[in-house]
């Protein structure tokens, strides 16, 4: 059962208004690592949240046996609440290294992952539970969604791809064009999550599809990196570059089209237009 004292503890240093936090590695049962996260007010995904969860993946793999990641919050109400786009968007760097380096290592992480969400996934949170394997969520308790469209923000291929291929497309459209926001029961029909329930689902989980027997062999992360190749191609930090270069040519021809169009309305509107 459970491991008496933590197997190890990451600290999650201090940012600004951010008061830093920990991450901190149990045994809930046999193989099963237990990453509990506590950066309050709201887990967000800051550059020392993310360094700390990459550092303690790191420790699990090279450190122990393989077996299961299991990930959680120690703060009831969020699962995490996203970026801090303040901080996001003012440091250098910070989307390719560390936060797409983060999904990249979760989505193809060499054992079976399973996030358990007591509470709300929201934006980045959301992402972040998505890169796993397998979801168990609080049926009575936190919604999970992409609120990207209420606040005006784009959704770069890193960000939406896993959605798309992890979704059917009427999910895919009430999460991206609709900002839905899916309670437990929503999310299960939906297929965003497998399970409801707490600890003691995720465990059951866990026994049921015997997960802590996949990673043995050694080709688990392997068959994730193929069977997820789209997505771990855009979060890898040697596309990003390009990526961002395709993106700012399509941005240049929408401002063209959008510059032509208002023009061509204001010409109609004065009897000029030619057609």
């Amino acid at each position: 059962m459970s491991s008496p004292t933590p197997l190890f503890t990451i600290p999650i240093p201090k940012l600004g208004s951010h008061p830093g936090g920990t991450i901190t590695c149990t045994t809930p049962s046999p193989l099963v690592y237990l990453l509990t996260w506590s950066s309050p007010p709201d887990n967000r995904l800051t550059t020392p949240f993310c360094r700390a969860f990459l550092a303690a993946l790191d420790i699990i793999e090279f450190s122990h046996p393989p077996g299961v990641l299991l990930t959680t919050s120690a703060i009831p109400k969020f699962y995490s609440n996203g970026l801090d786009l303040e901080h996001a968007f003012a440091t250098p760097g910070f989307f390719p290294d560390p936060l797409y380096r983060m999904w990249k290592r979760l989505l193809t992480y060499p054992m079976p992952t399973v996030a358990l969400l007591p509470g709300h996934g929201f934006a980045g949170g959301f992402m972040t539970a998505m890169h796993h394997d397998y979801r168990v969520m609080n049926p009575n308790k936190g919604f999970l969604c992409m609120n990207e469209l209420e606040f005006g923000a784009p959704l770069k291929p890193p960000m939406s791809g896993i959605f798309r291929i992890k979704c059917s497309p009427r999910v895919y459209q009430e999460i991206v064009l609709e900002a839905k926001r899916f309670g437990g029961p929503a999310a299960l029909e939906a297929g965003l999550v497998d399970v409801l329930g707490g600890m003691d689902e995720a465990l059951k989980l866990i026994a049921d599809k015997k997960l802590t027997e996949k990673a043995k062999s050694g080709v688990y992360g392997v068959l994730k990196a193929e069977m997820w190749r789209e997505s771990a191609f855009y979060l890898s930090k040697e596309e990003y570059e390009g990526e961002e270069a395709r993106w700012d040519a399509r941005e240049a021809l929408e401002k063209t089209r959008i510059e032509e169009g208002k023009k061509f309305a204001a010409d109609w509107k004065a009897g000029k237009a030619k057609l």
